[in-house]
């Protein structure tokens, strides 16, 4: 009788090391070689004639080694490969769809043609086409980015003006509440009782548009607003012409120099920056971006240095490099009022001493968020530094944008730029008349 190829031992007994132990296989039909050895019929069953299935269960071998052989735990389990699972450990893979018949399983009709061999290439993953660039801020125009910018304030105010005037006469009442709108727009008390009285002259007991109460809004703002409307100037012939930037923490005083230092750079003028904010590491390192971004030498020192000591060395490189202007930056820390002035009138006197006639020009820049706060803000650094310009940021983040009309009406300062956004092209000089029918939510006119 020939000898027939025993089977393949199982995973987990190879794993084991060990040969399992597997009952030779009863063919159906003669193998080459000679004849199959007789095998015991089974016992019948009440099932339909299928014979039954080998065992796969194997014991160890009685000489297998102790720590090889099968756990107690595994005993009666299935020690076959499990299909499916590379025997090797790497990573399982997907059964094939198989169908079992009388003689054993088989692929299933719709796949008997598919090539096996190789798996099929994922699908190409399609990337979404990028979202359509917008339009740049600077192609919408300053008017545009101005009304949009002080939508929050002009909305606010559109609504109580039409709520008020739609279908009423204009009695006391009307005037009182009126005159409350404007007030809570932070407009001022002075300039709200002025509005007030320009719309009810001639007017008083009769009805009225809103588009009409607008347009003398509108005209009375602009008047308040007309004197602070001034360019800031620079005197090349002071060079470097020095501007220190003062303001609190958050109004936006580095970011506005570095926005400042572009458009000097975009006239023509050398610039030269000095971090004199040494109380956050942050603020140096902000101004060395911006520094870098413009094309400005930023004179910077380490956290805690002193900053008036750092504005006088920043005078002189400034005039050894001849640069024509020179933005000092300074710290900011209101809640430490008495040190923080104390800081800022030491930074001036050290500034005169290098040029009497410096700092040419004193900044203070204002966040409009802060509403009435920004009032008190001026008072304490025009005592400190002798703030000589104003610059509101902010605009586009507030509905109490008409700070800027209480302020005019109070200090008679220049407010010489507002910004209603973060790009360099959203902080612009000051124009009263676009401010006014911004504020008043009208159309811009030539």
């Amino acid at each position: 009788m020939a000898d027939t190829k025993p089977d393949k031992p199982g995973f987990l007994s190879r794993l084991f090391r060990r040969k399992a132990e597997a009952p030779a296989p009863a063919p159906e039909f003669p193998q080459a070689g000679g004849e199959p050895e007789a095998m015991p019929s089974p016992p019948a069953t009440a099932a339909d004639d299928l014979t039954a299935a080998p065992p796969t269960v194997t014991d160890a071998s009685p000489d297998t080694a102790e720590e090889n052989k099968v756990p107690p735990e595994l005993a009666g389990a299935d020690l076959q490969p499990v299909e499916g699972l590379d025997p090797e450990g790497t990573n399982p893979q997907e059964p094939l769809p198989r169908i079992v018949t009388e003689t054993g399983p088989e692929l299933r009709p719709d796949m008997a043609a598919a090539d096996l061999a190789a798996p099929e290439p994922a699908p190409t993953e399609v990337l979404p086409s990028p979202a359509p660039r917008t339009k740049p801020a600077a192609a919408r125009g300053w008017w545009q980015r101005l009304t949009e910018g002080m939508r929050r304030t002009s909305s606010s105010l559109s609504e109580s003006v039409t709520g008020l005037f739609t279908k009423r006469k204009l009695d006391d009442a009307t005037l009182e509440e009126l005159e409350d709108a404007l007030v809570q727009a932070d407009l001022g008390v002075p300039a709200a009782m002025r509005i007030t009285e320009a719309i009810a002259s001639g007017r008083y007991n009769k009805e009225i548009s809103p588009q009409e109460v607008k347009a003398i809004l509108a005209g009375e703002v602009e008047k308040t607003l007309q004197p602070a409307a001034q360019a800031l100037a620079i005197d090349r012939s002071k060079k470097p012409f020095v501007i220190l930037m003062v303001g609190v923490n958050g109004a936006g005083k580095t970011t506005t120099i570095g926005k400042l230092s572009q458009k000097f750079r975009q006239q023509g003028l050398k610039v030269m920056l000095a971090a004199g904010d040494t109380f956050r590491a942050a603020a140096i390192e902000q101004l060395k971006v911006w520094g870098e971004r413009v094309g400005a030498p930023v004179l910077a020192r380490e956290q805690g240095a002193d900053a008036a000591g750092l504005a006088y060395d920043a005078l002189q490189e400034a005039k050894a490099n001849g640069s024509d202007v020179l933005l000092i930056d300074t710290a900011g820390r209101l809640q430490n009022k008495a040190g923080l002035m104390a800081e800022l009138e030491k930074i001036v006197r050290v500034v005169k001493k290098f040029d009497p006639t410096a700092p040419h020009a004193t900044l203070l820049v204002l966040d409009a968020t802060v509403g009435q706060n920004a009032i008190s803000q001026v008072e304490l650094f025009q005592k400190a530094a002798g703030v000589t310009g104003l610059v509101m940021t902010k605009l586009d983040g507030t509905a109490r944008g008409g700070i800027l009309v209480a302020l005019a009406e109070k200090f008679r300062l220049p407010v010489h730029f507002i910004g209603v956004g973060e790009g360099v092209e959203d902080l612009e000089p000051f124009t009263a008349r676009d401010f006014a029918k911004a504020i008043a939510g009208l159309e811009a006119t030539s």
